[in-house]
C-alpha cells in the first residue's frame, strides 16, 4: 500500500518542471495540484539535494513520503548534470523507488562509509533531536544515518517543534522483538508513564511487521519529560527493544518547506 502511494506520488511529481528554486507562480500551481504540504516537502527536498549532494559520492536515502522528492531531484540531476552517486536505501520501499528512477543502488557491505544521508522526520525539537519511524523503518534508517558523515533532514513546516509532542501525536516508535512485546509494553508504561500500543496493520489482520521481522510499539509519552537523553538510554536497557525512534544528536541540518514556497533552515549547535 505504501509503495503504491509513493509510486502514484512519483508520477504526479514527474509532471512538474525541474527547478531547484521554485518561483511563486510555480508554488501556487504545485499547491493547487499537490496540496500545500506536498509542495512544502518538495521545496525542502530539492534545496537539500542541491546543496548537499556532490558528484562521485555515496548518498544514504531515508524512507517516507518526503524522500520521494529527494529521489526525484537526484534523478533529474543525474540526467541534467551527469551526476554520479551511489544510493544506499534504508528500506525496501526506498530501494524500489531508487531503482524505478534508474539511480545506482549500493549497500553497506560495499559502502560502509556514507558521505551524506537525506531523510525525513516525524518531529524535530528545538535541540535538533528527532522522532522518526512513523513509517516503520527506524532501525535501518538509524543504521544508515550512523554511517554518514552528514545527516540532513527534509520536512514540511508541521514537523518543526519546540518540544516533542507539540505537533506529532502518534507517539515514539519502538521496534521490539515479537516474543517480548507484552512485557516491554508493561515495563515502559510502569517506568516512564504514558501508554505503549502495538501498531496494527490496516491491510491485514495482526501487528505491523518491520523489514527486520519485528513489531513496533508506539509509546504515547507524558508531555512533561525533562531529559530525553536519559529516557533514550534507559529504554535501550530493556531487553527485547531493538531500536527506538529517537534520533538524538545526529542531524546536522534540517530544511523545512513553508506554505509560501520558502525554506526555513536549522542547524545543530
Amino acid at each position: 500500500m505504501i509503495i503504491k502511494y509513493l509510486s502514484n506520488l512519483h508520477a504526479l511529481v514527474s509532471k512538474f518542471v525541474s527547478v531547484s528554486r521554485i518561483s511563486k507562480r510555480s508554488i501556487k500551481f504545485l499547491s493547487r495540484e499537490m496540496g500545500p504540504l506536498e509542495s512544502a516537502k518538495k521545496v525542502a527536498a530539492y534545496r537539500a539535494v542541491d546543496e548537499y549532494v556532490k558528484n562521485n559520492t555515496v548518498i544514504g536515502i531515508g524512507s517516507g513520503s518526503t524522500v520521494i522528492y529527494a529521489i526525484h531531484r537526484l534523478a533529474e540531476r543525474q540526467k541534467e548534470e551527469n551526476l554520479k552517486v551511489v544510493c544506499i536505501p534504508s528500506s525496501y520501499q526506498t530501494r524500489h523507488l531508487i531503482i524505478s528512477n534508474n539511480l545506482p543502488v549500493g549497500d553497506l557491505e560495499a559502502h560502509p562509509k556514507i558521505d551524506c544521508t537525506i531523510d525525513g522526520a516525524d518531529e524535530v525539537d528545538a535541540d535538533m533531536n528527532l522522532i522518526k519511524g512513523g513509517g516503520g523503518c527506524l532501525l535501518l534508517e538509524k543504521i544508515v544515518a550512523s554511517c554518514s558523515e552528514k545527516f540532513i533532514i527534509i520536512a514540511d513546516h508541521t514537523k518543526n517543534s519546540q518540544k516533542f509532542g507539540d505537533n506529532y501525536k502518534k507517539g515514539i516508535p519502538i521496534e521490539v522483538v515479537p516474543f517480548a512485546h507484552v512485557p516491554i509494553k508493561l515495563k515502559i508504561e510502569e517506568k516512564f508513564g504514558g501508554t505503549a500500543e502495538i501498531r496494527m496493520a490496516k491491510a491485514k489482520y495482526g501487528p505491523i511487521v518491520t523489514d527486520n521481522g519485528n513489531f513496533i510499539l508506539d509509546w504515547h509519552f507524558p508531555l512533561d519529560v525533562a531529559d530525553w537523553n536519559k529516557v533514550y538510554t534507559d529504554l535501550l536497557l530493556i531487553p527485547g527493544i531493538v531500536e527506538i525512534g529517537l534520533f538524538m544528536n545526529m542531524a546536522e541540518k534540517a530544511y523545512f518547506g513553508m506554505p509560501d514556497g520558502t525554506v526555513v533552515e536549522r542547524s545543530a549547535t
